[in-house]
């Protein structure tokens, strides 16, 4: 999942502001919660780092491109 995250941030074929990641959220409607490729500051190698929040990559349950399921737990 770090390397599909990697590969749609730096290979020049995508847009990472085009990127949905929908994540486990507790105390958010359903527990999930989403975030756009343009909101992230940060991919460590552990979490990735938001305005808002670190999201731990275990807690990532999807990642759309253009309305495209990439991956889904």
């Amino acid at each position: 999942m770090k390397n599909l995250l990697n590969k749609l941030k730096w290979h020049s074929e995508y847009d990472f502001d085009k990127v949905i990641i929908w994540y486990v959220s507790r105390g958010m409607p359903d527990d999930i919660d989403s975030i756009k490729g343009k909101d992230i500051i940060k991919m460590d190698k552990y979490y990735i780092e938001t305005k808002k929040a670190f999201i731990p990559y275990h807690r990532i349950k999807k990642i759309e491109y253009e309305g495209k399921i990439l991956f889904q737990r």
